[in-house]
């Protein structure tokens, strides 16, 4: 049983706790609080004893119905407290929303009976990724806004190329994906750290990848995330939008996909070594990363952000012109649309240099265009390596010149300057307008709207809610 078919029957388990009132989210946290011990145990002893002897996978097992749950309970409390830092971290204000013993005992012994060898063969980390993946997928919510697709993200870490002994930085971490990928990019090179001296290989697990998550529950994830690929560097959970995000800075290298929207209520950032003020996540970003990485011509990094940060006029065009100072902004690549958790968000990845001066450090910005008449991407059609191949071979061409391809053009920092700084270059004549073959899938756009009502149903309720009790707090007075 491969990885991908152990995903999709833990997936099925979670038809057992529908009846529960358990919902997708709710279930994929339950999974990881028990799934996690179940991982533990297949990494051998040597791992498994972070966790105290008395909560260990097999003390599980062993008991049924009411002493189960009631055990469960007081392991999720127990390991909350725990002495080892990141377990700790891990279970803090853990608990259950599983109210059927019964159910639990199912999910348990269902975990158990599972065929874990080739599980531990492929990678126990690499299918802990394939769950979130599925949750990301299924639900388009939770968690799943914070899932970047997975190739994309191998795209970005391969094109980035870090290197051994080089600092890098998520500060969206979300699930952790990009600094995972990057540890198994080096891994991959280096014969799994064996072929670099141990002090290096000791760096490369404590201190070469860290980040910082704003969602608990997301934190939680990729802590465990971390744990199952034995990486230890600091991954902290707080806004890094925030005076808790100063730590972050003198990177190598930095990958992220911050995330969509304005700061709740329109609300500024709290950080004040950011030079332009706005409420625009995604602005307040790019200063962060450029302004966190080391300036010595080599630090680098790939972003993820959507079209506005393109476009956006006055503090918008600001920052832009910042970053072109202050960098050597030298790719663009215009993403397709359906490949994010929101469909019809069009988004972009930006790939620059910290130049080691502060004033025109960008001559010129090449832009790919990987949207214009690709297919509709979603569930049923997913991105794959393959689409991104003519893109790569284009970037890292020893003369990007020489390069034939009618996606694949080049702006000078002139021609930018002319259009108020505009970043939205590039896409080439849309024949898609008048193609029906290009139209969003059907089934995904219902499913989409509906997601959306039902968002929308539990936004209304909660202020009928607040309502009701405001009118019962002035009967009252």
């Amino acid at each position: 049983m491969n990885n991908q078919e152990i995903v999709q029957k833990l997936w099925n388990l979670c038809n057992v706790l529908r009846d529960d009132g358990i919902t997708y989210q709710q279930y994929v946290t339950e999974l990881t609080y028990l799934l996690f011990l179940k991982m533990m145990q297949e990494k051998g002893e040597k791992t498994e004893a972070v966790i105290p002897a008395d909560y260990r996978w097999n003390q599980l097992v062993e008991k049924e119905g009411t002493e189960l749950k009631d055990f469960y309970q007081q392991l999720l409390l127990d390991l909350g407290k725990s002495e080892h830092s990141r377990l700790r971290l891990i279970y803090s204000d853990s608990s259950t929303s599983i109210t059927e013993p019964k159910n639990l005992e199912k999910i348990v012994k269902s975990i158990d009976a599972l065929d874990w060898y080739s599980a531990k063969e492929e990678g126990l980390g690499n299918l802990y990724e394939g769950l979130l993946e599925k949750n990301a997928s299924e639900t388009k919510s939770g968690a799943g806004q914070y899932f970047t697709p997975r190739v994309l993200i191998d795209v970005m870490v391969q094109l980035v190329d870090p290197k051994v002994g080089e600092r890098c930085s998520d500060p969206a971490a979300g699930t952790f994906g990009f600094m995972i990928a990057a540890d198994q990019y080096l891994k991959s090179k280096t014969d799994d750290y064996f072929e670099i001296e141990p002090q290096e290989a000791e760096f490369q697990k404590k201190e070469a990848f860290n980040g910082m998550e704003l969602v608990k529950g997301t934190h939680r994830l990729a802590l465990m995330n971390a744990l199952l690929h034995n990486m230890e560097g600091r991954m902290e959970n707080g806004d890094s939008l925030s005076s808790n995000g100063k730590w972050m800075k003198n990177y190598d290298v930095i990958l992220t996909n911050p995330p969509f929207g304005t700061k709740k209520g329109g609300e500024r950032v709290s950080r004040d070594d950011l030079t332009f003020e706005t409420s625009n996540k995604q602005l307040n970003f790019v200063q962060l990363i450029y302004n966190a990485l080391k300036d010595n011509g080599k630090a680098r990094a790939a972003v993820v952000l959507p079209d506005n940060v393109l476009f956006e006029s006055g503090v918008g065009a600001q920052i832009r012109r910042d970053l072109m100072d202050k960098c050597k902004l030298h790719t663009i690549l215009r993403l397709p649309t359906g490949i994010f958790y929101a469909q019809g968000v069009k988004t972009n990845v930006l790939f620059f240099n910290r130049e080691q001066t502060d004033k025109n450090s960008t001559k010129d910005v090449w832009v790919y265009d990987l949207r214009t008449n690709m297919p509709s991407f979603g569930k049923r059609n997913q991105l794959t390596m393959a689409h991104f191949e003519e893109f790569m071979k284009a970037y890292v061409a020893e003369n990007r010149q020489d390069i034939q391809d009618e996606r694949w053009n080049n702006f000078s920092r002139e021609d930018i300057a002319k259009k108020n700084d505009s970043l939205d270059i590039g896409l080439i004549a849309d024949e898609s307008l008048s193609s029906y073959d290009n139209l969003p899938d059907p089934i995904e756009s219902a499913e989409e709207a509906i997601a959306k009502l039902q968002q929308a149903m539990e936004l209304l309720g909660e202020v009928v809610e607040e309502l009701r009790e405001s009118e019962e707090v002035k009967v009252k007075n």
